[in-house]
């Protein structure tokens, strides 16, 4: 598989926060994975995300355009089909183009430029989540964050977003095998693979071996001096949604939820490293980009909001 053009692998988290992580300064998070592209790569430390929720960020990002711009607000807007992404602008420069895991589209293309998934989304690709704006005080049941995150951490031997993530990881790969072994075949094309995982997103359950990586660590609480700034309307319509207005959470509660987002930090950092270890067998690590991003953070418990 020789050709002049660079193979891009793209790694995304969902709600992981740059300074939760090693990579970012952090002194309990564990991500030598990570680490070990920063080092001998580029660290970006002035980039953001358009969009505090999934789906707008996401297509966002997908487009190089502002949510105003697409009109995708929120979990369930319609992400048109005429919009160009970077994925039908890699397929113009004669890459071949996959999307393994998840990218949060709403409507009936599931494609939107990559000229195939190995897996399926893992949220629902319908309005389904479209809010009933005429009863704004009434909220969609579990599937919405809430405080059960914070108090149900803890471990697991698996989460659907565990078994989901490992399906994800286990496709890139096998992508990646196929792409090496098709190589001569399909013109030698450059490929672009997306691999986009759940993790760190709540519930903060993790595997058992991930969540001891951190015992009898010091897991940092937040600022309590924030607290002592009112909260604005619209933070204080968020703690009302998710039931942190009628609870109390106790510096133990934060430290248990904190800790499974760590580990489920370091298992994505475990996946990075696999997807890497995967194009080094292919023989293509020194002509392929690596980039691991997220579509936006976590507040784990900084102003009380989650």
């Amino acid at each position: 598989m020789t050709h002049d053009k660079p193979n891009i692998v793209l790694i995304m988290a969902d709600q992981l926060a740059p300074h939760f992580t090693g990579a970012y300064g952090h002194p309990v998070v564990k991500t030598p994975n990570l680490e070990a592209l920063a080092a001998r790569g580029m660290r970006f430390d002035a980039a953001y995300c358009n969009s505090p929720l999934c789906a707008p960020s996401r297509a966002s990002f997908m487009t190089g355009q502002l949510v105003s711009r697409i009109a995708a607000y929120g979990y369930a807007s319609d992400f048109g089909a005429s919009v160009l992404t970077f994925a039908h602008y890699l397929r113009r420069a004669g890459y071949r183009t996959c999307l393994a895991g998840r990218m949060h589209f709403v409507g009936p293309d599931q494609l939107h430029g990559f000229e195939e998934r190995a897996t399926t989304d893992v949220y629902p690709a319908d309005f389904a989540w479209v809010p009933d704006w005429e009863h704004a005080d009434e909220r969609i049941d579990r599937w919405y964050h809430n405080m059960d995150s914070v108090f149900e951490a803890g471990h697991a031997a698996t989460t659907f977003q565990i078994e989901f993530d490992e399906e994800v990881a286990f496709a890139a790969r096998r992508k990646l095998m196929e792409f090496a072994c098709d190589g001569p075949a399909d013109g030698g094309r450059p490929f672009a693979l997306v691999a986009s995982f759940m993790q760190p997103h709540d519930p903060y359950v993790a595997r058992p071996e991930f969540w001891d990586l951190y015992e009898g660590e010091e897991i940092d609480l937040p600022d309590e001096e924030a607290l002592a700034v009112p909260p604005d309307p619209f933070a204080r319509r968020v703690l009302d949604g998710i039931g942190a207005s009628a609870v109390t959470t106790g510096a133990d509660d934060i430290r248990r939820a904190r800790r499974g987002y760590y580990a489920n930090t370091s298992y994505f950092d475990s996946k990075i490293g696999e997807i890497v270890k995967a194009v080094e067998e292919i023989g293509q690590i020194d002509n392929t980009i690596f980039i691991v991003t997220s579509d936006h953070g976590d507040m784990l418990g900084e102003r009380r909001l989650w």
